[in-house]
């Protein structure tokens, strides 16, 4: 009886065609991984490092159909501007106000009550955001 080969030896020849691709497409997916990772840390870095000016609305209180006044806590670097934007709703939530309020104080933490004026009777407060002004050069 004579003997069926069936195939090439094994480590003869060299890699198949297969073993190279899956190679390259490991490879391939490796750089694309560690780009990906890397955009996301990068973004994620930026927001955080960008929020120099950051605000919290303590209490507000509705003084008239066309005024609020709000208590602020801003927190920033001391020598930094911050501006913080106020919207301000009615029942029906429309927006009835809305202000930009800037704190040059020389400290980093102020606490400060702003009067938002309106166009009709405010139910809520929403504070918007927080940014630091644009240095004037």
């Amino acid at each position: 009886m004579s003997a069926v080969r069936e195939g090439l030896p094994e480590g003869r020849y060299g890699r198949s065609a297969d073993e190279r691709a899956d190679r390259k497409l490991k490879i391939i997916g490796s750089v694309l991984g560690a780009v990906l990772l890397g955009v996301v840390g990068w973004i994620g870095w930026d927001y955080v490092a960008g929020q120099s000016v950051s605000a919290e609305v303590i209490k507000f209180q509705v003084i008239s159909d066309t005024e609020v006044e709000v208590h602020l806590e801003v927190r920033k670097d001391a020598s930094v501007t911050g501006v913080c934007s106020l919207s301000s709703q009615n029942k029906e939530h429309a927006e009835v106000g809305r202000a930009d309020f800037t704190f040059a104080q020389n400290r980093s933490r102020v606490d400060e009550i702003v009067t938002l004026k309106t166009t009709g009777r405010a139910t809520m407060i929403e504070l918007v955001g927080c940014q630091s002004a644009p240095s004037a050069h």
